[in-house]
């Protein structure tokens, strides 16, 4: 191997001479044919992006945008992986820069027509990211927010096995996660990560995009070591891509481990330096005599990599390339480092021997960027536990702009295109010209599509979801007490639509109330494990574990909790079986996952979120426990439909019409916020005329009802949830003192305030409840009450433009007595007929 000399052009000229090119295996797998391949996915994916930004008309002058070099830095990984081993049955989830990536692989198999690729966030175009819902081209997870799409496969794995458990169908394929090195900063991959569960999926694979680059520079101390040690302490096999057959080959010459040490020992910015320097300089760093000069050559090839990892570990001969285990070494984090003494002098005697194409290529040639390398890194791949794979890349690599520590929003100038272009072989007056009809290269993507092709599924039906079970609680009750015997209900009257329920919850099911529903259906786990405390007879919760169970636990993380909601919500979509996920948490951290939350919704993934138990009606907990804004989430959140119900008929109601709409084309999620504050049922007074009952219910889904109505009202009481005890007893004192008070229970202010956009002509909802529950010829001053921020029910008021009071939590809670509480945020009777006082005087 001594006396190779490599072509500078190598891996990315697929015209590179075959007397000087390494052998290369023949069938299928040909990397010629990738190559060609990947030359192609190069240019579609930077073409895309400078006709957005510098072709498509754009009169507003706002930026467009899009991500050059971040997409160059994964084409490798992403060519490697469609076209030479991904299944029908595996799903992807794409680093969300890489969109015009995943537009090119797509548009080669066929799957996207060439007139999409002009229209790169554009609007009705190419989504600026991968997206289930709103892209044209096919994607199989959104991404977009940072680290939620990288953990998305993650809980994906775990509903197509819980799916697979009930329904059979959802068949074996892997989960991948493309993600950049920087999305490892989000605590939501770590919080995934740690999930005692997640270390039973093989079929996990997370392969990192190790650019070690950030949007504004080189990261200086990104360690490769470190971030293998966490993966591999819990539970995942950990790979390592380092570097491409042209290193290594150097590398195993005489002398050539002295070079391995420098490279090693080097930091990232220092390595990633020489990418920008001319052969002259690019040999004296290297050898430690740089002086740091630019000599930087225009238009230099590609490439760079940190070398924090030594790799001294599973390196695997002739591969083409290096899959490590989790070993290695820490390099130093300093600036410029330098060889002495020998070791400098057997650098130099080492690069004596090599051309300077040669070593502007070699220097270039990462594990991330090497096809063959990359390839048995896949077939490495473990399928007992997840794995993840650190592909070492350059950012912006194949490109003028590659390497550059501000390279992350660049574009290529004019003429850098046209110089990508002749390097590619494509043809810049004909940039969406296809590969040559009939060629191997054309073939081969033929082939592909035809193997990743998928058969169209079926959606089932959920079965048909009652609306009414016909009873009427009595005595005192609470709303989160009702959701268990609710779900309880529905095994029993529609024993097929309970089957589809599935609750998660992140280690609160009986603080919850979840535990008589948890005992009756058990815990999900992929095989039966045996309950040791069966046969304790002080044990009230019955632990078991099995493949049938329908709750599934998680740690205490929400995020986790809300990913898993987000993925079991679009089951329907994936593999045709519907499912009815409902995920239960402490009210006060929906804001915690609201984020991952949203992002499952828009996703298309439908479910119920129950934020248990809410508000200041907690009383003793204290403030720290206590939700204020949770409220609106319920009115602003899109896709969705918030409640909050007063009363245990009311969350039966308004949870049977949720689950109506899930798992389904025009499905819609629900957000539920209950309470723990017991209250009189009777206050309820339920009609116990058929008829009437079923108005009271149809205005209780649809956002509220009349609870009361006085013959002469002079005041409106609009009150929403556990305080509507002190709403209808403000209602009798007022009666008292001669004001007459209609009192509203409402259940959705989000369903009324779309009612009210709707009648004024923004958007298509229905306004009938309006007329129904606040008529005009009943209008009066109104005051709104609610266990939250007083603005979630302000709007009530512009309904018939009257005068208003608007009562509810502006300060942190406080521990005490329910008395005392509510006295501190005026939600008490005191300040509710205070308030209407005030609104009638």
């Amino acid at each position: 191997m001594a006396d190779v000399r490599w072509r500078g052009e190598y891996p990315m000229n697929p015209k590179a001479d075959p007397a000087t090119s390494p052998a290369l295996p023949s069938g299928p797998d040909d990397l010629d044919v990738l190559r060609e391949i990947e030359q192609r996915v190069l240019w579609l994916s930077t073409a895309m992006i400078d006709h957005a930004n510098r072709v498509r008309p754009n009169p507003t002058g706002l930026k467009v945008g899009g991500h050059q070099a971040s997409s160059a830095s994964i084409v490798s990984i992403m060519t490697s992986l469609w076209f030479g081993t991904l299944t029908a049955d595996d799903r992807v989830s794409v680093k969300p820069h890489a969109s015009p990536v995943l537009h090119a692989i797509n548009h080669l198999l066929g799957e996207l027509d060439e007139s999409y690729l002009t229209t790169l966030r554009e609007f009705g175009g190419l989504q600026s990211y991968p997206s289930r819902t709103k892209d044209p081209d096919p994607a199989d997870y959104s991404t977009g927010s940072v680290g939620i799409g990288a953990t998305a496969p993650i809980w994906g794995a775990l509903a197509r096995r819980y799916v697979e458990a009930h329904f059979g169908g959802a068949g074996a394929g892997r989960q991948y996660s493309l993600l950049g090195d920087a999305e490892l900063d989000e605590g939501a991959c770590w919080e995934a990560i740690l999930d005692p569960q997640v270390a039973e999926l093989g079929e996990v694979v997370w392969i990192v995009d190790f650019n070690r680059q950030s949007l504004d520079r080189v990261v200086p101390n990104m360690g490769g070591t470190r971030l293998q040690g966490m993966f591999a302490a819990a539970g995942w096999q950990v790979l390592t891509v380092k570097y491409g057959r042209l290193l290594e080959d150097l590398f195993a010459r005489r002398g050539g481990e002295v070079l391995r040490a420098r490279i090693d020992g080097m930091s990232n910015p220092e390595y990633q330096r020489l990418l920008r320097c001319g052969p002259e300089e690019l040999r004296a760093r290297l050898i430690g005599t740089g002086t740091g000069t630019d000599g930087h050559t225009p238009g230099s090839h590609i490439s760079g990599t940190d070398g924090h990892t030594s790799g001294t570990d599973g390196r695997t001969p002739g591969t083409g390339g290096r899959t490590s285990g989790t070993g290695g070494h820490t390099s130093g984090t300093g600036g410029h480092t330098s060889g002495t003494g020998g070791d400098a002098e057997t650098i130099a005697g080492l690069l004596a021997d090599v051309d300077d194409a040669t070593l502007h290529a070699a220097i270039r040639n990462l594990g991330g960027h090497d096809l063959s390398a990359l390839k048995q890194a896949y077939e490495a791949i473990d399928d007992t536990r997840p794995t993840v794979i650190f592909a070492y890349t350059v950012k912006g690599y194949g490109l003028a702009t590659e390497g550059h520590p501000q390279n992350h929003s660049s574009l290529l100038t004019a003429d850098q295109l046209r110089a990508l272009a002749v390097q590619v072989g494509a043809d810049p007056e004909r940039p969406w010209a296809p590969l040559a009809e009939g060629g191997r290269a054309a073939r081969h993507c033929a082939d592909t599509a035809s193997r990743l092709r998928r058969t169209p599924r079926q959606v089932q039906e959920a079965g048909d979801v009652p609306a009414d079970f016909g009873r009427t609680p009595h005595g005192t009750a609470t709303t989160q007490a009702a959701l268990g015997r609710t779900l309880f209900d529905l095994t029993r009257q529609a024993p097929g639509v309970g089957a589809r329920v599935v609750t998660v919850s992140p280690d609160v099911s009986s603080s919850t109330n979840l535990g008589g529903w948890l005992n009756k259906v058990g815990v999900f786990a992929t095989s039966e494990r045996r309950n040791w405390f069966d046969d304790d007879a002080e044990t009230i919760l019955h632990w078991r574990e099995r493949p049938t169970g329908q709750h599934i636990e998680l740690g205490i993380a929400e995020t986790n909790l809300v990913g898993l909601l987000g993925e079991l919500g679009a089951t329907w979509s994936r593999w045709g079986q519907p499912l009815l996920p409902i995920g239960v948490l402490y009210d006060p951290f929906v804001e915690r996952a609201l984020e991952p939350w949203s992002f499952g919704i828009y996703a298309g993934g439908q479910s119920i979120l129950v934020g248990t138990p809410s508000g200041v009606s907690l009383g003793p907990e204290g403030g720290a426990h206590q939700s204020i804004k949770t409220p609106s989430i319920g009115i602003e959140q899109p896709g969705c439909t918030g409640y909050e119900p007063a009363f245990a008929i009311d969350l039966e109601w308004c949870l049977l019409a949720a689950l109506a709409r899930l798992g389904r084309p025009d499905g819609r999620s629900a957000y539920l916020r209950l309470s723990t504050r017991p209250v009189d049922q009777s206050l309820a007074n339920v009609p116990a005329d058929p008829a009437a009952r079923e108005l009271r219910r149809r205005q209780a889904v649809a956002g509220a009802y009349a609870i009361r109505r006085h013959e002469r009202p002079a005041v409106t009481i609009a009150a929403m949830g556990a305080v509507m005890t002190e709403a209808l007893a403000a209602a009798d004192r007022l009666g008292g003192l001669g004001i007459g008070a209609d009192v509203i229970c409402l259940t959705s202010p989000g369903l009324l305030f779309e009612a009210m956009r709707g009648r004024g002509g923004h958007g298509d909802a229905p306004t009938w409840i309006l007329d129904s529950v606040f008529p005009s010829q009943r209008a009066t001053p109104i005051v709104t009450v609610v266990d939250g921020h007083p603005h979630t029910l302000a709007f009530l008021a512009g309904i018939h433009q009257v005068p208003g009071t608007h009562l509810g939590v502006t300060t942190f809670g406080q521990s005490g007595s329910l008395d005392d509480v509510y006295r501190y945020h005026g939600l008490d009777t005191d300040s509710i007929v205070a308030a209407g006082l005030d609104l009638v005087d």
